[in-house]
């Protein structure tokens, strides 16, 4: 490849010497960058963007993925982005009746080991940015969007990368951490594109000091209504609220792959219809409106889907789930731990064998997340009988059904590879 004034040929650099190539530098992609290194791996980091830049808005970090950071030493730099709900409160978007409640705060860590934290997405990027920053084996390269790649094939085993802009190059392995429309995909796995759900997103952060002192509890707060849901959750450190709303309906005229396009209080108040007072009162205080179209793929089959040969993929490239279990970027901050974790003494003709234990040891909990993301959905949005017995079911089982032990009690420990050093 050719790049700051020096051209290399494919092939002429021994398979050892290359860096595994990580296309990506979202969430999962530094995620990944992050626990390469620390095993010691050669890696380059390819992002599209020109720069990095402050995109999307909240997100919800569970316990399983706060584990995770805490593992990679960065729970301080977390403390210092995020804030920490004291509970989850769950209403009706209607008549803004109280529905059920799940205690989180001292008593999330008390049930899981760690604690539920809400951010910013760019504060999450952020401080995974800067740790990886300190890693020396890691490069960078802005500017540069994978377009296909292929395997090294008779040179030895690799990947031979070939960028938008033309350029090629050469690495022990590839993992695609590309997002939702990822080219690592659809160049080697599956090259049908996402599929559109049938829901729109609208989103707004809230300065809190916008909000009355009534508005200002920091928790999570949920709406549920027919063919609708809002969520509402403070972000940094209790500095803001992001807000999202969800509703079911056409995209007419909306860019599928865009996620921040500008949309007005109108649509989404037309889209909503009414809704209880306190809700109103939530959504007049939005200062501006982003939308987008909500799209997912069919959960994960089995191991083939995340990994063949020398590459793997990792996050939205490999399972993008809807957004009704806030699990998007806690699953591929678990896949990157994973991944790291198997990559210890690792090689270049060792990477096809550690990337199918990669996909072997988290395929199906990927899946069941996919799945379960699709049905909370369905519920959250349910009318008639699924909405009664939706409600009931809150106001009987209580914390026993807001809960989901199962899912922060993860990520589980991989396989040691029988290759790894003691």
């Amino acid at each position: 490849w050719r790049g700051a004034g020096w051209v290399f040929r494919v092939g002429t650099i021994p398979r050892m010497n290359l860096p595994l190539l990580v296309a990506g530098a979202g969430i999962g992609g530094l995620g990944a960058a992050l626990a390469l290194a620390r095993q010691g791996q050669a890696v380059t980091v390819l992002e599209q963007a020109p720069a990095f830049g402050e995109i999307g808005a909240g997100l919800q970090l569970g316990p399983n993925a706060v584990r995770v950071l805490a593992d990679w030493g960065l729970l301080p730099a977390l403390r210092e982005a995020a804030a920490f709900p004291e509970a989850l409160r769950v209403r009706d978007a209607r008549s803004g009746r109280a529905l059920g409640q799940l205690a989180l705060g001292e008593a999330a860590v008390a049930r899981h080991g760690q604690a539920y934290a809400c951010l910013h997405r760019a504060d999450l990027h952020a401080l995974l940015q800067r740790a990886v920053a300190q890693e020396a084996c890691v490069s960078w390269r802005l500017g540069a969007r994978a377009e296909s790649w292929r395997p090294s094939g008779p040179i030895g085993p690799g990947v031979s990368l070939t960028l938008a802009s033309g350029d090629q190059l050469a690495g022990q392995a590839l993992i695609g951490c590309d997002g939702l429309w990822s080219r690592v995909r659809q160049g080697g796995f599956d090259a049908a594109p996402p599929r559109r759900t049938g829901h729109l997103a609208y989103r707004g952060l809230i300065p809190v000091a916008a909000l009355p002192a009534a508005m200002r509890d920091p928790a999570v707060g949920v709406w549920l209504g027919p063919r609708l849901h809002v969520v509402h959750y403070p972000v940094r450190r209790g500095e803001a609220f992001n807000l999202v709303a969800v509703v079911q309906g056409e995209a007419g005229g909306l860019e599928a792959s865009s996620w921040s396009q500008p949309a007005q209080a109108g649509e989404l108040r037309a889209a909503l219809g009414p809704v209880a007072g306190p809700l109103a009162d939530w959504l007049a205080a939005v200062p501006g409106w982003t939308r987008w179209v909500l799209h997912d793929r069919d959960p994960l089959r089995g191991p083939a889907d995340m990994a063949r040969g020398a590459v793997a993929l990792l996050g939205d490239a490999a399972h993008p789930m809807r957004p009704y279990l806030a699990q998007g970027a806690a699953m591929a901050l678990e896949d990157a731990w994973v991944l790291g974790h198997l990559a210890r003494g690792a090689t270049a003709a060792d990477w096809p064998e550690r990337f199918a234990r990669y996909a072997q040891a988290r395929w199906a909990r990927n899946a069941r997340v996919q799945r379960r993301s699709r049905r909370n959905g369905r519920i959250f949005h349910a009318s008639g009988l699924l909405r009664l017995g939706r409600d009931t079911a809150m106001g009987v089982l209580g914390e026993r059904l807001l809960d989901n032990p199962w899912l922060y009690a993860g990520p589980g420990a991989p396989p040691r590879p029988a290759s790894a050093n003691p």
